[in-house]
């Protein structure tokens, strides 16, 4: 089935005009003199990303020979999304930053483990509960005072208790506050404290040397889909048990947010390299570029700096993508903050 669908749309493909105009700013696509730009900046700032040639009987003319598609390889994967849970951790004051930032739109906020959860959950119910003396009772401000005058003994006691009572409130106060740092921004995922978290560590396989943590590992690469004239995304995934072997289809969707895997992520032949790759379907990105690179000209347009370019097509472009795939940590150096809001 991949087989067919594949050969339909790249006839679809064959037959569809080559772009000759940019419409990178009005409708968020890409020509392809505009995708080998883009691609040399990302191969210019993120090494690990090279340029292929690929089988020469499946070179594409509108592209050049050696630049038929952006390719890195070994890219790890430490976490399965299945073992994940997509928690959106919300503040107190949640409502009144939502009406101030539009950023918190980037499709998720954060993603914690359920281990994570389970431990936040209990350190708020341990916070709920009094300081109790030897006595089984609860220490009140006079008592401690009490305890304060009596003898070295209950100087001891009172001092422990006071000990114990200002680490409980010095706890209090650093946890108003600690909150805050599990936040990046509204609009960044916090993936990689989710990807490197010891729960998630179960997933992958450790050899011999307990330092040494095998892992799945993925062949991420770009081609340009003349159809969409956006860029596309392809996976290739590998077994963590030093095999090499490459994974299933189903295997390598464990990989991917369950809202996403076999509707926006499929199964399909890559168009130059062997096999069957989980691809990313193209139909959205141009929508969804032009929305975010419309913001990103707004909020350039209110300051000194001057708006998106082309060569940051792909750095955008992928920072969106990575919000499908949290735990496949590709590089995509330069930082990238928009809002996705229509």
């Amino acid at each position: 089935m991949p087989s067919l669908l594949s050969n339909l749309k790249s006839a679809r493909e064959y037959l569809t005009p080559t772009l000759k105009s940019s419409a990178f700013l009005t409708r968020g696509v890409l020509t392809p003199e505009e995708f080998v730009k883009a691609g040399d900046e990302l191969v210019y700032k993120c090494p690990t990303w090279t340029w292929e040639g690929g089988d020469p009987s499946k070179r594409k003319a509108h592209l050049p020979p050696d630049k038929q598609f952006l390719m890195t390889r070994n890219v790890p994967c430490t976490a399965r999304v299945s073992s994940l849970e997509n928690v959106v951790a919300v503040s107190s004051n949640s409502e009144a930053a939502a009406d101030d930032d539009d950023d918190g739109d980037w499709l998720v906020s954060q993603v914690l483990s359920a281990e994570e959860k389970k431990k936040r959950d209990e350190k708020a119910l341990e916070d709920e509960f009094d300081i109790l003396d030897d006595e089984g009772e609860v220490v009140a401000e006079n008592k401690l005072a009490a305890l304060t005058l009596g003898g070295d003994n209950a100087g001891d006691s009172a001092k422990q208790s006071a000990d114990v009572a200002a680490t409980a409130t010095s706890g209090d106060a650093d946890d108003e506050y600690a909150d805050m740092a599990d936040f990046e921004d509204d609009d960044i995922m916090e993936d990689e404290a989710a990807v490197t978290s010891p729960t998630i560590a179960s997933d992958a396989t450790t050899s011999n040397n307990d330092d040494i943590l095998k892992v799945r590992t993925y062949d991420l690469s770009i081609t340009y889909d003349k159809y969409y004239q956006t860029p596309r995304i392809w996976l290739m995934g590998y077994a963590d048990d030093g095999s090499s072997r490459p994974l299933t289809g189903d295997e390598m969707m464990q990989d991917v947010i369950s809202d996403y895997a076999h509707r926006t992520v499929t199964i399909e032949n890559h168009p130059h390299v062997q096999g069957p790759h989980a691809s990313i379907h193209p139909c959205q990105h141009g929508a969804v570029m032009k929305t975010i690179v419309r913001n990103l000209t707004k909020d350039h347009a209110e300051g000194d700096e001057s708006g998106p370019s082309v060569e940051m097509y792909l750095f955008i472009f992928l920072k969106f993508v990575s919000s499908m795939i949290p735990t496949i940590s590709y590089d995509f150096t330069m930082d990238v903050s928009a809002s996705t809001k229509k």
